[in-house]
C-alpha cells in the first residue's frame, strides 16, 4: 500500500503553506527519514520527511505553490506506481469543526460549498460575517483562511451603532450604503435615506400643478475614507523590481494593518538614565562571558526588567477577549529581530521564572533559528509582550506597532551621552548615559495612568539596577 506523503500541522495558527522545492525527483527511490520536499510557513523553512522508503511519486504540485496543511502532497510506492492523492483532507475536518463551533444562526450561510478553515469558520461566527462573501486566498484562492475574514473584517463600512441597529433591523446591507458621517461614516439619517430608497414607488395620481419650492443647498457628503487603489489605477511608474506580498513579508503587512486598525493606540516616551545599566553590563561582561559563552547584552538585561515589570503589573500582559479582558497567567516576552527573510519575533516562554543566563542561551539559540529561517513552530507563537530595540541602528526614539492580540509593546532607542541636570547636582550639568523608551499600549485594555506606572517602574530598574535583586 501506497505512504502518503503529506503537509503536516506546524503549531496552532499556520493553516498553509508553500512549497519551495522538491528535493527528490519524480519516480526516483528514497529511504525512510530522508528529506524530499523544502516548504516555507509564514515564519519559517521546514523540510518534509519521507515516512517510508520507497519510489516517490509527485503530485501536481509545484514550487510556489500555496497549499492547506494535511494535503497529501506524493506518495510513496513501487517503482510503477502513480501518484493517487492530493484530496485536501483538512476541508472534512473543517466542516466536522464548524458544525460544532458555529451556532445556528440565519445570518450566516455556512455550507459544504463554501471551503473555509476552522479558525477562519470560528471568526466568523464571532462576527457575524457571511463566508460566501468573503474572498477566499488560501488553498490556490478556493479556501477561506483566518486572514481572509480578517481583511473582510477590516475593509467593512463604519458606522455608528444606531446606523447598525437600524440596518439590521431592516436588512439592509450597510456596504451599499453611502456614509456622510466624519469620514465616511455611515449615520442613521443615511440608513434612514437607504430604506426610502428601497420602498415601492407610490401609483402615479394626476394632481393638480402646485407652486414650485425654491431649490435648497444640500452639504455635500464627506469623501469616504480612502481605500488603496487597485493596480489598474495605480498611476504610470517604472517599476524597478515587485516584491510579491506573501510568507513573511505577507504576514507582516496583514498584522501590522489589523494592529493599527484595530487597536486604540497610545504611545507614552520616557527618558531613563541608563548610567547604571551600562556599568552593570560592562561588570557582566568581564565576569561572566568567559564561563556562559556569550556576553549578556542590553535585551537580555531590558527582558528581565520588563518581565519583573510585568509580574508586578499583571493589567499589562493581557489581551482583549470578544466579551472581556484576559490577564494571562504566563509572561511569555516576545523579542523583535531582524533577519533576511523580515521581521520575526521569537519568544521565550516564562522569562520571569528564568535566570539571566538561562533567558540569554534560550534569546541566542532562537535568535539563530530565526536568521537560518528553521525556528521550531512555537519559537514564534504565544508572546503575551514584546519588546523592541532599535538603539543599535542609531534610532534614539519610536513609535512601534502593537503585536496583536498583546495589550502593548515597548520600543527602545539608542544610549546616548548627555548633559542632564541631576538631584545630587542641581546647579550644574553632568554626563550621563541616557535611552529613551516608548511604550505603545491598546487603550481598549489599558488606561493612561497604570500604563504610565508601569513604564515608571521600568525606568526605574533600569537607572537603578540593584533592585532587580529584591524581585
Amino acid at each position: 500500500m501506497a505512504i502518503e506523503v503529506y503537509i503536516p500541522k506546524f503549531g496552532q495558527t499556520v493553516e498553509e503553506v508553500t512549497l519551495l522545492q522538491w528535493l527528490v525527483e519524480d519516480g526516483a527511490p528514497v529511504k525512510k527519514g530522508q528529506e524530499i520536499l523544502e516548504i516555507e510557513t509564514d515564519k519559517t523553512t521546514f523540510f518534509v520527511e519521507a515516512e517510508g522508503s520507497g519510489y516517490l511519486h509527485r503530485g501536481p504540485f509545484e514550487p510556489g505553490q500555496v497549499v492547506p496543511i494535511l494535503t497529501v502532497v506524493a506518495t510513496i510506492g513501487g517503482p510503477d506506481e502513480k501518484f493517487v492523492g492530493g484530496k485536501i483532507q483538512v476541508e472534512e475536518e473543517a466542516q466536522v469543526e464548524a458544525k460544532a463551533e458555529v451556532p445556528s444562526t440565519s445570518t450566516l450561510t455556512l455550507t459544504s460549498k463554501i471551503f473555509a478553515s476552522p479558525r477562519a469558520r470560528k471568526l466568523a461566527a464571532q462576527e457575524r460575517v457571511n463566508l460566501a462573501e468573503v474572498t477566499p486566498t488560501g488553498g490556490g484562492g478556493v479556501r477561506v483562511v483566518e486572514r481572509d475574514v480578517r481583511a473582510y473584517l477590516a475593509a467593512a463600512p463604519k458606522a455608528t451603532p444606531l446606523a447598525e441597529k437600524l440596518a439590521a433591523e431592516a436588512g439592509i446591507d450597510l456596504r451599499k450604503v453611502t456614509g456622510t458621517g466624519p469620514g465616511g461614516r455611515i449615520t442613521k439619517e443615511d440608513v434612514e435615506q437607504a430604506i426610502k430608497a428601497m420602498a415601492p414607488a407610490a401609483p402615479a395620481v394626476e394632481v393638480a400643478p402646485t407652486p414650485v419650492a425654491p431649490a435648497v443647498e444640500v452639504a455635500p457628503a464627506a469623501p469616504a475614507a480612502p481605500r488603496p487603489l487597485p493596480a489598474a489605477a495605480l498611476p504610470a511608474a517604472e517599476v524597478a523590481e515587485r516584491i510579491p506580498l506573501k510568507g513573511v513579508r505577507g504576514i507582516i503587512a496583514e498584522r501590522m494593518a489589523a494592529s493599527v486598525h484595530t487597536t486604540a493606540r497610545v504611545t507614552l516616551f520616557l527618558e531613563a538614565d541608563a548610567t547604571e545599566l551600562v556599568a552593570a553590563r560592562e561588570r557582566l561582561k568581564a565576569k561572566v562571558a568567559e564561563e556562559w559563552g556569550f556576553a549578556p547584552g542590553y535585551n537580555d538585561l531590558l527582558a528581565k526588567i520588563v518581565a519583573a515589570g510585568l509580574r508586578k503589573f499583571p493589567y499589562m500582559n493581557a489581551r482583549l477577549a470578544a466579551d472581556a479582558i484576559e490577564r494571562l497567567a504566563h509572561i511569555n516576552l516576545g523579542m523583535a529581530v531582524d533577519t533576511e527573510r523580515g521581521l520575526l519575533v521569537p519568544v521565550i516562554r516564562d522569562a520571569d521564572q528564568k535566570s539571566l543566563r538561562q533567558f540569554g542561551q534560550e534569546f541566542r539559540e532562537m535568535v539563530e533559528r530565526a536568521r537560518k529561517g528553521r525556528s521550531l513552530p512555537d519559537d514564534l507563537t504565544g508572546g503575551t509582550f514584546t519588546i523592541t530595540n532599535l538603539g543599535m541602528y542609531d534610532i534614539e526614539g519610536f513609535t512601534p506597532v502593537i503585536n496583536l492580540p498583546e495589550a502593548a509593546i515597548l520600543g527602545v532607542g539608542k544610549i546616548l551621552p548627555k548633559w542632564v541636570f541631576r538631584p545630587e547636582s542641581p546647579d550644574r550639568p553632568v554626563l550621563r548615559q541616557m535611552m529613551t523608551l516608548s511604550l505603545v499600549f491598546d487603550h481598549r485594555i489599558v488606561d493612561g495612568a497604570p500604563a504610565a506606572r508601569f513604564l515608571q517602574y521600568v525606568k526605574q530598574v533600569v537607572e537603578e539596577p540593584y533592585l532587580l535583586l529584591a524581585v
